[in-house]
């Protein structure tokens, strides 16, 4: 079996020592330039790989960060997760993403366990660990960058999507399309104060005189399954809704389903928006109107700003926001009046 080839063989080949061969691999220090491309040369036909272990123990860097998702299922993240990874491989970073399962104690395990993995930094897009728990960890670890997460801290920060805006949008154009009965449905799952979207259907509501009516709210697992028995829920209570804002895009595939099954019309009797606008949204029958996320910029956004931090540890925190669109297709309609 052949041996993995080693600095020292390079080195050897070339006639010159291992602080020359590093320096030409990694671009720094004075050499000549005629060693340098002999050099290079060498590295790639003997097939030499660096030690991603060496330059740690030489830069204090690993070269890697964790990215912390809440449910890898959801369409909505494996196109954030490649945007991460594609601005990280194009830096010569890894990322080591790992899932949750929305569960507290298994987020703050894998935190740890990156930690331990020797990550530079974090990007964590999962809600479930209590702010003093996180704070404990926090504490301890810089840099990190929370998305979609209302949280202070000094060494964390914060990449926010416009939830409350995209919410208020939905909102705003089924009711130009004359839809008085709005109903919402909301992840069961998050933690109440930070349910953004739920914020911006109310404030909307109250906005075009509409009154709040929380029996108009049925919460549920963000998901498809959610999604379906959350509508079948609210509409047989509540037959009189002709529109609903949901959660998400999975939740308001699942409603849709929810409503052929029970003989309502999309969008003929009522009228569904999501959010996020996942691949899936456009492949539907109906195509589902939705709130429209850049999630692979989202994931780009992310981890060039932990990068800033890595590179200047004293960079001051900051919040950046993320804006939304709505997105029209055929899953909305003006309200039938017959």
């Amino acid at each position: 079996m052949k041996q993995r080839v080693t600095i020292d063989d390079v080195a050897k080949a070339a006639g010159v020592s291992k602080q020359t061969v590093s320096r030409a691999i990694n671009d720094k220090g004075e050499i000549h330039p005629a060693t340098k491309a002999r050099i290079l040369e060498l590295v790639n036909t003997m097939g030499y790989r660096p030690s991603r272990l060496a330059q740690a123990l030489n830069t204090q860097r690993t070269f890697m960060v964790g990215l912390v998702l809440q449910d890898i299922t959801n369409p909505f993240f494996p196109e954030m997760a490649r945007g991460v990874q594609d601005t990280a491989l194009a830096h010569d970073y890894s990322a080591l993403i790992v899932n949750t399962d929305e569960k507290a104690e298994l987020e703050l395990g894998l935190l740890n366990m990156l930690v331990a993995q020797g990550v530079d930094g974090l990007i964590t897009f999962t809600h479930h660990a209590a702010d003093e728990e996180l704070t404990k960890f926090a504490d301890t670890f810089r840099p990190m960058v929370l998305i979609n997460r209302l949280y202070e801290h000094p060494n964390v920060n914060l990449l926010l999507i416009d939830n409350k805006k995209g919410a208020e949008s939905a909102v705003d154009y089924l009711f130009s399309l004359g839809h008085r009965q709005i109903g919402m449905l909301s992840n069961a799952q998050i933690f109440p104060g930070q349910v953004r979207r739920v914020q911006g259907y109310k404030s909307a509501l109250a906005k075009h005189g509409l009154p709040v009516r929380e029996e108009y709210i049925e919460k549920e697992s963000a998901n498809l399954a959610g999604g379906y028995r959350a509508a079948t829920s609210l509409l047989g209570q509540q037959p009189e809704l002709t529109a609903l804002f949901c959660y998400n895009d999975l939740m308001a595939l699942g409603a849709i389903r929810a409503c052929r099954d029970i003989g309502r019309r999309v969008p003929e009797d009522i009228s569904i928006i999501g959010f996020d606008d996942i691949q899936l949204a456009t492949m539907n029958s109906p195509a589902l109107t939705s709130i429209s996320v850049d999630k692979y910029e989202l994931g780009r956004l992310a981890f060039k700003r932990l990068l800033a931090l890595i590179e200047d540890p004293h960079r001051p925190v900051e919040t950046i926001h993320m804006g939304v669109e709505l997105v029209i297709r055929e899953s909305t309609a003006p309200l039938n009046q017959t």
